[in-house]
């Protein structure tokens, strides 16, 4: 039998999300695949095993300390060749679950985003940037997918070895298929008049992703301009009962979560995001790739992927009037969104998953090697 890798996460979702693919190589490269997350379960392909694990997302649960517990057992069970951690709060409580093995696994931290910056509250930013610090010793690789978490790593050497990948690849080959009437279909559904700009936002409504942002933007705009918030999530209510507060209900819809996104994304004429910090955020990607404008918080995460004024438009994170502004630019001018979408589209081009999955492997492979290396 080839060698175990673990994969872990917070939730099913995140690994079925952005993860299958890499799941899917290590097992074509002879690799027997564990995954361990928790959340609602989910059907996981290319694996041999999913280990449900009860985490919770408060940090101070003590769930999260009984997962870790698990996980160490499974690790000194299991003789894990590898382990590769997602998201912050499983990837602390994985590393954790190193402490005390005699021979632990080689630990690789994909980071998708560090959940703080430069202008976070001091003991806020101290306290996650101390968790990070704690587990450096146990984190051979960080993989970051930003600048600003990039020097941040090697600032505080958060990993062995800091590299900084261009996120996981989005694949792209779902947006090449989209019906040519979609966008007319849709609208009707909707109930969106077909000459309305309507500008679009997939996010779980968090208070990170900031929805109400956004809406407070729209009083600023025309009525001609209508806004989607897709998605679910905790604030999802106060988000409608702040758009209802504002005389907006009929023109800020709330669909819920929406599977097929390239259609939703034919259907609207710009692409808004009004998050307090970002890794590489697929949604902006996405949008980027349909060949939509963009309007996004000038924020770690969307500063990569976007320079003001040639592939989209940005605004001080929070500034409901300026982000009207931006907005109100693309509203007004066609020839502006022709370019701004086109130089988007050639920069997204470069986050595929045909182009970043190799990029990704390798670390993982050189990683692996190294453990091997060691033994012999």
């Amino acid at each position: 039998m080839g060698r175990k890798v673990l994969f872990t996460a917070s939730t099913y979702s995140h690994i079925v999300n952005f993860h299958l693919p890499y799941l899917r190589k290590f097992r074509e490269e002879g690799w027997t695949v564990h995954v361990a997350c928790g959340g609602s379960p989910m059907p996981i392909s290319d694996v041999e095993r999913v280990i449900d694990l009860p985490f919770e997302k408060s940090m101070w649960s003590p769930k999260n300390l009984k997962a870790s517990i698990l996980l160490s057992d499974e690790m000194r069970r299991e003789n894990y060749a590898l382990v590769v951690t997602h998201t912050s709060l499983a990837a602390f409580f994985t590393r954790l679950a190193l402490w005390g093995l005699e021979e632990r696994p080689k630990a690789a931290n994909m980071v998708h985003g560090y959940l703080f910056d430069d202008e976070t509250p001091w003991l806020k930013r101290n306290l996650l940037l101390a968790a990070e610090r704690w587990m450096a010793s146990d984190t051979d690789l960080a993989l970051t997918m930003n600048q600003w978490d990039c020097e941040l790593a090697e600032r505080y050497q958060l990993g062995g070895r800091v590299v900084q990948v261009p996120g996981v690849g989005v694949n792209f080959s779902r947006f090449d298929k989209v019906p040519p009437d979609t966008r007319q279909r849709l609208r009707k559904e909707l109930g969106i008049p077909e000459d309305a700009f309507v500008l679009i936002y997939a996010a779980e409504f968090s208070a990170r992703k900031s929805q109400k942002v956004i809406i407070r933007a729209m009083e600023h705009l025309p009525q001609k301009v209508w806004l989607v918030l897709a998605g679910e999530g905790a604030l999802r209510e106060e988000c409608r009962e702040l758009s209802q507060k504002l005389g907006l209900e009929y023109r800020v819809l709330f669909p819920g979560q929406v599977r097929d996104i390239p259609a939703w994304y034919a259907m609207a004429d710009a692409a808004v995001s009004a998050s307090r910090s970002e890794g590489l955020p697929f949604n902006i990607m996405e949008a980027m790739y349909a060949g939509l404008p963009v309007v996004a918080s000038d924020v770690k995460g969307h500063s990569d992927l976007i320079e003001d004024g040639v592939t989209g438009l940005v605004y001080p994170y929070g500034d409901a009037e300026v982000c009207a502004r931006q907005a109100m630019r693309l509203v007004g001018s066609e020839q502006l969104r022709r370019e701004l979408a086109r130089n988007a589209g050639e920069t997204a081009e470069r986050y595929g998953l045909e182009q970043v999955l190799p990029v990704v492997w390798a670390q993982y492979a050189a990683l692996a090697e190294r453990e091997a290396a060691v033994k012999r």
